[in-house]
């Protein structure tokens, strides 16, 4: 089960990577420009070893983990991915880069948060959450078409260009098929790992979800975030994060409740949910008033983590 986990979370890595470069290289050969890449391409690319994760939990009956997932990865992105990119390098962005992003992100928390309350994201509500994003990305495509240069161009444009693929499309391709096998091999073996450590250890699937899984999920928009910092692109992060956190809130978890509904447990709903959202509002002020991330508030946000993961496992 250790050595599932292992190979679960290289692959969930090496797959989305070879996912999102191949995506791009193949946008980029059809002529997509780095701003519509950095808007759609990557941003879905980096979530989807979320999405294979969770309809494979969701399909096994792990529902827990399916949700967990989602929350649990939502919260790292926040918390860590942005604070430990702060720590190498200061996060500087421009307030109106960042703000309608920003805010559509802390709505995607709320109404994630109020359908969970329910205790069942079905079908119905699964719909209305991918058309949710379904929406946000047309918006936010005429938006970057229609102001020129729009408020978040520049953003997206860093997102696209930190992403070299291969120049052939054949390798392209290659790429995105050896990616999307990668994912699907690694999603099953992750949760093959993980919810064997959980009844080994007695650990509830919840908090594996919320955790292992979590994690092993979100280490493309780490190492993607990390990467760019030690560039000097540090404003890339906050853009991969936005990105993936609505994503996961709207098309995963909404994709994953059209294949079969998710019950949710007491704890996440009562809990987790609002850690979540309670992360993405503290982003309001420090993106969409300051327009930065210095190292002391990075320290903060990335303690504030490790203070959560080690409350669950108590």
């Amino acid at each position: 089960m250790y050595l599932a986990a292992i190979l679960g979370f290289v692959l969930l890595f090496g797959g989305g990577e070879g996912l999102v470069r191949g995506a791009v290289s193949v946008a980029r050969r059809f002529g997509l420009s780095s701003l519509l890449i950095g808007l759609t391409v990557v941003a879905a690319g980096t979530s989807a070893p979320e999405l294979l994760v969770s309809v494979s939990a969701a399909l096994q009956g792990n529902a827990d983990i399916a949700i967990g997932n989602v929350v649990g990865s939502n919260i790292f992105n926040v918390l860590a991915v942005l604070g430990i990119s702060a720590l190498i390098a200061p996060i500087v962005v421009k307030p109106a880069e960042v703000k309608r992003d920003t805010l559509v992100m802390v709505g995607a928390m709320l109404v994630l948060a109020a359908v969970s309350l329910t205790g069942l994201i079905t079908r119905p509500i699964g719909l209305f959450l991918v058309l949710g994003l379904v929406g946000y990305t047309y918006y936010s495509y005429r938006t970057e078409l229609r102001e020129k240069p729009a408020p978040s161009a520049e953003l997206h444009e860093h997102e696209g260009e930190e992403f070299e693929g291969p120049g052939s499309l054949w390798l392209g391709i290659l790429y995105i098929a050896l990616g999307l096998g990668a994912l699907v091999v690694g999603s099953d073996l992750l949760i093959t790992g993980a919810t064997g450590i959980a009844r080994t250890f007695g650990v509830p699937e919840t908090v594996i979800g919320l955790t292992l899984v979590a994690v092993g999920t979100s280490l493309p928009e780490l190492a993607t975030s990390i990467a760019a910092a030690f560039r000097g692109h540090s404003d890339v992060a906050v853009g991969n994060v936005l990105g993936s956190n609505i994503f996961n809130a709207l098309l995963i978890i909404g994709t994953t409740a059209m294949v079969r509904p998710i019950g949710v447990a007491e704890s996440i709903a009562c809990v987790d949910v609002w850690v979540m959202t309670g992360a993405a509002l503290v982003l309001v002020p420090l993106l969409v008033r300051n327009g930065r991330i210095g190292r002391r508030a990075g320290a903060v946000l990335t303690a504030a983590y490790a203070t959560y993961a080690v409350l669950l496992l108590l």
